[in-house]
């Protein structure tokens, strides 16, 4: 039986209410019993995103609603996972532009519209959390119309409906004096305004992979939409790549339709629907699953490409495999491949060092993602430290990436922001007021000057301060930019730390690690007061006399340690340090850690 379909994306900056809104849909589509218990941002199934509140996988889900089925796409907020809204939007005929009435238009919400009004998607704009108190409804929608024309929409994209709604209580209205009772209004405009896909059921079955993962019962899952005609269970099909013509033939075995949050098998699928298929072994993103009647393949958008990339190398410290299985380089390129296939924001490949893989992808937070999954997986790993990809333009000249960086703080704080981010090379391009004793500052900024300064950031703020960032461009090399000014406490003995050890060295600068903790030549166990390197023994003991005895030891108080996060790890070393990442600890340490090897390379650079 035919179905009417309608399929959309929901856009927004990070934390505007995405995922917040589909649990709402979920609710009053009738997918779940009164009485069933659900929980809270339900399409954050995955372990990291409930940790961090954010989502990190774009993902489908679907519900009938008035015998019309509604594909609905839950995309990343975050700038940092942009590649999975970029092709998920080929998927789709419409798009949901969540907005919040408080912080009005963010960085990602003019990223990701910059690529659906290219793509000629036609917007509902929602104005989310309007029951707030600081709301300012009428001068976020002025923001808004003001982006949509900045970034070139067409006339029927600038006649936008709007609908007003608080995904957590459920509600969408068309104006501000209806009465707020459900999300009908919301879904009734969906479907009055997305047009329906264009249905071609009579050409051979096409569909273009536009999203690759894997479940632990049916191995690779690829989804995307049908484009031309239908499909059924026991189909010959092959997979087109392109540039590489037919790479894979197979029948086609495990179809699966969307049903909330779950993948139902089905016998057949029509053209215009978003479905899952299990069981081909080498199609991946952006290759055309057809019929053997057909061998043309479906051309895939383009993405933007990297800025940042990593070395990931084996763990080699001595206390390498206490806490992980997964130690070799083989398994460790493995890992990186099977991301890369399904993550096509990131890419991997080998360098000319033994062990060590060259990682790219959009930002710190990506790439620390991945990190912690792997982690998380029980493999060991030593990180270098971030590094932008640069460009040459045709005259070779050198081009960097640049950041469009919002910032927003305490009055009382916006000198030191302004004038620490200027040693950044950043540009102050607006500052305005943003709410009452609270301003809102615009910077364009090297993606290099942000590499280790939110920890800063938030500690010149008070942990107050919020930043967002979105990548602009390539723009000339802007200089140099000052790095960590102050040095680090490297362990020159192996063992566990001593508390009368560290108790003499906390007036050198600021502790790393506990007593107790295993240490071992070469790590970094702190930073040092001043900006040069110095060589401590963290396992020295107390010199026992007739004169003192051990159990004075008892009295030593020690200031708590510093903790750092693996972000902040990774953003706090330099280009001679690692980060030695095992499922156990997060350690950082030098990267050639004998003493008078690092002096030696020293001549050497």
């Amino acid at each position: 039986m035919s179905r009417e379909f309608r399929n959309l994306a929901i856009i927004a900056h990070v934390d505007h209410g995405k995922t917040t809104l589909v649990d709402a849909m979920f609710k009053q589509s009738g997918l779940f019993r009164d009485n069933q218990q659900m929980e809270t941002c339900a399409m954050d199934y995955n372990d990291l995103e409930r940790e961090r509140g954010i989502t990190i996988l774009a993902k489908c889900t679907s519900f009938i609603w008035n015998n019309i089925k509604l594909n609905i796409v839950d995309t990343p907020g975050h700038a940092d996972f942009g590649g999975e809204v970029e092709r998920i939007l080929s998927m789709v005929e419409g798009v949901l532009l969540l907005v919040d009435a408080s912080e009005g238009p963010m960085p990602q919400t003019k990223f990701v519209l910059t690529k659906a009004l290219a793509l000629g998607l036609k917007p509902i704009v929602v104005i989310n959390k309007v029951d707030k108190p600081d709301a300012r409804v009428n001068e976020v929608i002025d923001e808004i119309f003001d982006l949509f024309v900045a970034l070139g929409a067409m006339e029927e994209q600038l006649d936008f409906p709007i609908i007003y709604a608080s995904g957590r209580n459920g509600w969408a209205i068309k104006n501000l004096n209806e009465e707020r009772k459900d999300l009908t209004p919301l879904l009734e405009k969906i479907v009055q305004h997305i047009e329906a896909p264009e249905i071609d059921e009579d050409s051979p079955f096409q569909m273009l992979i536009t999203m690759l993962d894997y479940d632990q019962y049916l191995g690779r899952v690829l989804t995307g939409k049908i484009l031309k005609g239908k499909v059924n269970v026991n189909d010959s099909v092959h997979v087109i790549r392109e540039n590489a013509g037919i790479v894979e033939k197979s029948r086609l075995t495990k179809l699966l339709s969307f049903e909330g949050l779950k993948r139902i098998p089905v016998e057949h699928a029509q053209c215009g629907d978003i479905v899952a298929i299990a069981g081909l072994q080498i199609a991946t993103v952006a290759d055309t699953i057809a019929s053997m009647l057909t061998s043309t393949p479906i051309k895939a958008l383009p993405i933007d490409p990297p800025t940042l990339s990593m070395i990931f190398t084996i763990n080699d410290s001595p206390l390498a495999g206490q806490s992980g299985k997964k130690l070799t380089s083989r398994m460790i390129w493995d890992r990186l491949l099977k991301e890369a296939e399904g993550n096509i924001s990131i890419s991997v490949k080998q360098t000319d060092e033994q062990d060590s893989f060259e990682v790219a992808g959009r930002g710190e937070l990506q790439l620390g993602v991945l990190i912690e999954t792997m982690r998380r997986e029980g493999f060991e790993l030593s990180i270098s430290r971030p590094h932008v990809l640069y460009k040459t333009d045709k005259s070779g000249q050198k081009l960097e990436p640049i950041e469009e960086l919002y910032v927003d703080l305490d009055d009382e704080f916006t000198g030191i922001i302004v004038e620490k981010i200027t040693l950044r090379k950043g540009s102050l391009l607006d500052m305005r007021p943003s709410g009452v004793g609270k301003t809102r500052l615009k910077f364009l900024i090297p993606t290099r000057g942000l590499i280790g300064y939110y920890s800063e950031f938030l500690t010149d703020t008070r942990g107050t301060g919020i930043m967002n960032r979105s990548f602009s461009g390539y723009e000339p090399y802007k200089g140099h930019i000052e790095g960590r000014t102050k040095g680090v406490l490297v362990s020159n003995s192996p063992g566990n730390a001593v508390p009368y050890a560290l108790f003499f060295l906390e007036d050198r600068g600021t502790l790393f690690i506990n007593p107790g903790d295993p240490v071992y030549e070469g790590m970094i166990i702190g930073e040092h007061n001043k900006s040069n390197e110095l060589d401590v023994n963290p396992t020295k003991t107390k010199q026992l006399s007739n004169m003192r005895a051990s159990g004075k030891d008892d009295n030593i108080k020690l200031s708590p340690p510093r903790t750092i996060s693996l972000e902040q790890a990774l953003s706090y070393i330099q280009d001679d340090e690692l980060v030695e990442v095992t499922p156990g600890a997060i350690r950082l340490r030098k990267k050639y850690l004998g003493q008078i090897t690092r002096k030696k390379m020293r001549r050497i650079t």
